[in-house]
């Protein structure tokens, strides 16, 4: 019988143990600075005094506004020593949405700087959500209309009218009481909120997802036993905010193995070739089309020795997953499944799996992880190979949608989450995904996935990346829009790009229209497609690529 011990703890203590084995090895790789384990361990020890110097009690909500960076991860599990539950907030929020969620995730303080990041001013969109900021008395204890539990916003920088110091987070943690900490720390209980993420929200108002200490840190040491096996000498590369699961999950399971993690403030191709040469990555995840088309399409690609690459992990059609491969031959490509609300991730490949299941399927889940497809409209469970509705139960599932029962009665049922995705699992056990359910179009009394579209139109050479929306037709009710992104050079029309479709996929599969972009409505990891078909119905153009 074939026995694995079952690893999980605490989120802080994931990060002290990897102190205590391995102090003085690169744990967090950025451009231009580096930290050990044992530094991290002492800047997340810092700010949990700080925390309790502040007067933030256990369980008490934690907001953080920063870029990628250690001072992001010292928040992160300085929070988790003090009991405390950290709230990333998306760095791409603009006002509104921003303002919304400060007050759902019922924060007691926000951290945050006045470093542009990626073209955003944090402190500049808080000033603009919360009118009122700048007008407080005393910015040790706000009094905000739209954020009545917010009690301080601390920020990194220059002073502005009703932001406290970053100066305070020195003087907290020398009066906060070291043995408070210890104890906070000890009382942490697996089942307790480790995290609370917000959905993107790219049909509504973000959602917060409450996430235990057992969901995703179990989840990091499984990955790491069953699937990618980081040792100490691996260097595991992550592009991606770390407000997001996409970043912090891989970032964790290279940390439970003593992997260091290698680290960006935004996506750059070319910078980013250099740092996965010049720190020998040995394992890449990239997750998104759009990450690894910039990588292999850039004019650097060729000349970077990258032969270190022992493991790249995406996400996205077969046909594109086979390019991937054919660019990075000498690695192991495969892909993965996973949402917020299960804790990240919780299906990937096997390194022993077939190439073919690999570029196929996302793997098999984690153990105790379960997974069904039952068909949308019955909820009647089918069998093997059949396309329907992934459910997920087991220990990864998230509590609920935070202040909100309806949508969580929604989702979860009888134990299963209901993931929107439409897949089918084979008889070994491994998931496909075919897309979103609500991706699904109805031509002429036909359902399409846009996944389908997507995946053919991807394999014609002059293609970077199609997203696909339905819209409205007099005859067929709805019909196929594409909207593609060159690859770098090439050149297209959408009469050949029609016509490379017709007489290969259905009629009814074929697009009706195509529209050229260079840039795409973004989320923190997700095109925008209500955006792509607003724009469509609105005549809006982005600026096509030059002849």
């Amino acid at each position: 019988m074939t026995r694995h011990l079952i690893e999980a703890t605490s989120l802080g203590d994931l990060l002290l143990r990897a102190a205590d084995r391995w102090p003085d090895r690169d744990a967090l790789v950025f451009p231009e600075q580096r930290r050990s384990f044992a530094e991290m361990a002492r800047g997340a020890w810092a700010v949990a005094r700080a925390l309790v110097g502040f007067g933030i009690a256990s369980g008490e909500h934690v907001g953080i506004l920063m870029p990628n960076g250690p001072a992001f991860l010292d928040l992160l599990f300085g929070c988790a020593l003090a009991g405390a539950v950290p709230v990333p907030l998306n760095g791409r929020y603009r006002a509104r949405e921003m303002a919304y969620v400060v007050e759902n995730a019922d924060l007691a303080i926000l951290f945050t700087t006045d470093e542009v990041a990626e073209h955003a001013d944090f402190a500049a969109v808080l000033a603009e959500a919360f009118p009122d900021l700048a007008e407080q008395p005393d910015p040790g204890r706000l009094r905000l209309v739209g954020a009545p539990l917010l009690r301080r916003i601390v920020l990194r920088g220059a002073a502005r009218p009703g932001f406290t110091g970053w100066d305070t987070v020195e003087a907290a943690g020398a009066a906060g009481a070291e043995a408070e900490v210890g104890r906070r720390r000890a009382a942490v209980k697996l089942g307790d909120p480790c995290l609370m993420m917000y959905t993107s929200g790219t049909t509504a108002d973000p959602k917060g997802c409450l996430l235990c200490h057992e969901s995703v840190v179990r989840n990091a040491f499984s990955m790491n036993r069953e699937k990618y096996r980081f040792a100490p000498d691996d260097r595991v590369w992550d592009p991606l905010p770390l407000f997001h699961m996409a970043a912090l999950l891989p970032m964790l399971t290279a940390w439970s193995g003593g992997a260091a993690f290698l680290s960006m403030g935004h996506v750059e191709a070319g910078a980013a070739l250099a740092m996965i040469e010049g720190e020998k990555a040995t394992a890449l995840f990239p997750l998104f089309p759009t990450v690894m088309t910039g990588l292999i399409g850039h004019p650097d690609f060729a000349r970077r020795d990258l032969g270190h690459v022992r493991r790249v992990t995406n996400t996205g059609p077969a046909e594109m997953l086979r390019r991937f491969q054919a660019a990075m031959p000498w690695a192991l490509h495969s892909s993965a499944y996973g949402m917020t609300e299960n804790g990240g991730g919780m299906c990937m490949a096997s390194p022993d799996d077939p190439e073919e299941a690999r570029m196929t399927t996302c793997g098999t889940p984690l153990s105790g992880m379960r997974v069904r497809v039952v068909d949308p409209e019955t909820g009647a469970e089918l069998p093997a190979g059949q396309q329907g509705e992934l459910q997920v139960n087991g220990y990864s599932v998230f509590a609920g949608y935070y202040r909100d029962p309806l949508r969580t009665a929604e989702v979860l049922r009888g134990g299963w989450f209901r993931t929107g995705d439409l897949c089918s699992v084979d008889e070994a056990g491994r998931v496909a995904c075919h897309g979103r359910i609500k991706d699904m179009l109805k031509v002429g009394g036909e359902n399409v996935a846009a996944l389908e579209i997507e995946s053919f139109l991807q394999t014609h050479p002059a293609v970077k990346l199609a997203q696909v929306v339905g819209v409205p037709d007099e005859r067929l009710s709805e019909v196929p829009a594409a909207f593609v992104e060159l690859a770098p050079g090439a050149e297209a029309t959408p009469a050949e790009l029609i016509g490379f479709c017709e007489g290969r996929i259905a009629r009814f599969k074929v697009p009706r229209h195509v529209r050229f972009v260079t840039e795409w409505p973004m989320s923190a990891t997700k095109i925008h497609k209500v955006v792509l078909r607003s724009a469509f119905l609105a005549d809006v153009r982005w600026p096509e690529p030059a002849a």
